[in-house]
């Protein structure tokens, strides 16, 4: 696949191709049919084929321009959807995280149903269950405390401290993972060449964001000036790969 399409592949994030799934991305609606078309042509000329039925786009609404108008495939209009589900994360057309957190917690607690006969059997050593939550589990979903206490056999009606609970297991705090996937992100982002993409995209996001009547959220610059602030963190040290990989590790107990 790589191999057919790498004389019109664009580059990221512009085109992400992943197997045989393909993000062609654009600034414009008139963009996005003609890359569609210049795929579409160059696929068949190899044999291969557009499915017509998985197909789909999304249109963002982090600007203020709206352009009115289909996607179209060969003659046939595009299925428009409000959320896309790209390698496990689920984007949505206005920016927020809400879908993603709920499709990633169902996703954790499914693996957790699959792995329960081992996690809740009381001969296995709960540091052998801790071991299998951070490799298995955490990943997929990096959610709450209640998935915990049953590996460890309490309810919340026990009252031991989510502390206890973390340590027999040798967990670290959620909130601290969070903390550092996204300095760890933030990490790779600094270190990329100024003209790179993923540059303009962060400040035009931040940019435009639509903010409601509630307390604003913090935007992705003002979220990681307070998290390097509470971990005591400079800025220049992300252009050190390992020494910020060192500054941000967060130790399990």
């Amino acid at each position: 696949m790589d191999e057919v399409t790498r004389d019109i592949q664009s580059d990221i994030p512009w085109c992400m191709l992943f197997a045989d799934d393909v993000v062609l991305v654009d600034e414009s609606r008139a963009g996005v049919n003609r890359k569609l078309e210049l795929w579409r042509q160059t696929l068949e000329s190899e044999c291969f084929r557009l499915s017509r039925t998985k197909t789909e786009y999304m249109r963002c609404d982090f600007g203020a321009t709206h352009e009115e108008g289909d996607v179209n495939l060969e003659g046939q209009v595009v299925p428009k959807r409000d959320t896309f589900r790209y390698l496990g994360s689920m984007l949505q057309r206005d920016g927020d995280i809400d879908e993603d957190v709920s499709h990633r917690i169902k996703a954790g607690w499914m693996k957790w149903r699959q792995a329960s006969g081992v996690l809740c059997d009381k001969k296995v050593p709960q540091k052998l269950k801790g071991k299998f939550y951070r490799t298995a589990i955490r990943p997929i979903m990096l959610y709450e405390m209640h998935m915990l206490r049953w590996i460890c056999g309490h309810t919340r009606m026990d009252r031991v401290r989510n502390d206890d609970i973390r340590d027999r297991l040798g967990i670290a705090p959620i909130e601290e993972k969070l903390i550092q996937h996204q300095l760890r992100w933030f990490g790779h982002v600094q270190r990329r060449p100024p003209e790179a993409p993923v540059h303009s995209g962060i400040l035009k996001h931040d940019g435009n964001m639509r903010r409601g009547r509630s307390r604003p959220k913090l935007t992705w610059e003002e979220t990681i000036r307070r998290d390097l602030k509470d971990w005591s963190i400079p800025r220049d040290l992300s252009l050190d790969r390992s020494a910020w990989k060192a500054a941000i590790h967060v130790p399990e107990p």
